[in-house]
């Protein structure tokens, strides 16, 4: 995970400073030393963890310690504080168009997955805000680019301009735009072409679209993996184009992560998205502050309800609500909630988000096989209706049957059994608490497993 060694380096040094009632500036000093080596080899700029440094410093060094917080706390106050103003300070929206279409311009290098970026903000923009874009191939240069992007259209079922490749870019962009005003769509997404690397002619022909659509947005993708190679392809396109935002993709992968914290600093332009995975639905706004808790290991609470909004059907899980106080769960109950979060993305990256999930004993290891909940479905689906409504009914012959049409063992199928039953009682529990509690306005279930 990206950080992993932030992390880690946070926490050695938070046990060293308990007890104390002030924060010293020796403590702090320490502490910045762990978290100045962290964040290098996180391949952030060098001149960005200088300034970082000295800003926590300057905030932290004699501060009075606050009455609910202890000396390593409120350091980490100062740290995620300063990581989230590093990082832009708060999100920064798409903007739009007074009068549609709004244009927005798609540029960087080539490989840095530009072209699977403009089919999943056109499905986010539709997804989220209910919005028609049209996607513009303006990319005439790269061996099937416009193929991919129509294959992008028929895929997500939206309308892509294009003249092929014999017409200028720049012609092809105004034309775009004169489509998307005729057809009353509410975006126009230009794909332009990219290089291996940055050149003036590249520069020259981006311009030349720019001044011919004067887009709203200029959109630069960079791919998080290169680390600080990412940095400074945008600062070149900063210079040149006058960047709107930024684009991170690939930053679920195996990434340290440099990019997201260095990008805005450097080039003073914000993050606007992350690519956190292949599907068409893998593209999230960039909330800075929810990146900096998820690097300090604080989880990001509110990605994960919006994730669970986004999927849990709100009546169907007050339905649930009521079998679990009357422990009337059934199997079928089961693979429609394991569905659900299915839907909400790799279970590593779920768990990632609970707050001190990477301080619970034996998560910090853990390999969530996402192959586990097909396993696990399989053998679901090998019982007949009756034995799903009413597992009771399972006795060996019928156990060593499921076994051999899921493709498992009988002991695999008497986990399930077990874990079943004890999911029924915890959840039975759980509700009656809540009942007790009293249930907030506007509160929600989130999937089980």
């Amino acid at each position: 995970m990206a950080f992993e060694g932030l992390q880690e380096r946070l926490q050695g040094t938070l046990k060293k400073m308990k007890g104390k009632g002030k924060v010293t500036e020796q403590d702090v000093k320490e502490m910045m030393r762990e978290v100045r080596l962290a964040l290098l080899e996180a391949d952030v700029n060098f001149k960005v963890v200088k300034k970082f440094i000295a800003d926590v410093k300057e905030r932290a060094v004699g501060q009075d310690v606050l009455d609910s917080l202890t000396p390593g706390q409120q350091v980490i106050k100062v740290v995620n504080e300063e990581l989230t103003k590093l990082m832009g300070g708060e999100q920064s929206k798409l903007r739009a168009a007074q009068k549609p279409p709004t244009v927005v311009m798609m540029v960087g290098l080539q490989g840095a997955g530009k072209t699977t970026t403009v089919g999943k903000l056109a499905n986010y923009l539709r997804k989220e805000h209910n919005r028609k874009p049209l996607l513009a191939a303006a990319d005439i240069y790269r061996p099937a680019a416009i193929d991919q992007l129509q294959t992008l259209g028929k895929q997500l079922d939206m309308p892509v301009f294009s003249l092929g490749d014999q017409v200028s870019p720049v012609e092809i962009a105004k034309q775009a735009v004169k489509q998307a005003k005729e057809d009353h769509q509410d975006y126009v997404i230009i794909d332009t072409a990219g290089r291996l690397h940055v050149d003036q002619e590249l520069m020259d022909e981006l311009q030349q679209i720019k001044e011919a659509v004067s887009p709203d947005e200029t959109l630069l993708v960079v791919d998080a993996m290169t680390g600080q190679d990412a940095v400074n392809v945008a600062e070149s396109f900063n210079n040149q184009l006058d960047l709107t935002g930024v684009v991170l993709t690939k930053l679920d992968g195996d990434t340290r992560g440099g990019a997201a914290i260095s990008v805005k600093a450097v080039t003073d332009t914000p993050i606007k998205f992350a690519g956190i995975g292949e599907k068409s639905d893998a593209l999230e706004p960039f909330h800075p502050e929810r990146m900096a808790s998820r690097i300090l290991g604080m989880g990001d609470v509110m990605t994960l309800i919006e994730k669970a909004q986004t999927n849990v059907d709100e009546d169907r899980a007050k339905e649930l609500e009521k079998k679990m106080r009357t422990n009337d769960l059934t199997f079928d109950d089961f693979l429609e909630q394991l569905g659900q979060v299915k839907e909400m993305g790799p279970l590593d990256e779920l768990l990632e988000m609970m707050p001190g999930a990477g301080k619970m004993k034996g998560m910090k290891n853990i390999q969530v096989d996402d192959k586990q909940l097909a396993h696990i479905e399989a053998i679901v689906r090998s019982m007949t209706k009756a034995e799903r409504d009413n597992p009771s009914l399972l006795n060996a012959s019928r156990k060593r049957r499921i076994a051999k049409g899921s493709g498992t063992t009988v002991p695999e199928v008497n986990r399930l059994l077990k874990q079943f039953d004890e999911m029924k009682k915890m959840m039975k529990q759980m509700s009656g608490q809540q009942k007790g509690k009293g249930k907030k306005k506007g509160g929600m279930n989130m999937p089980f497993m």
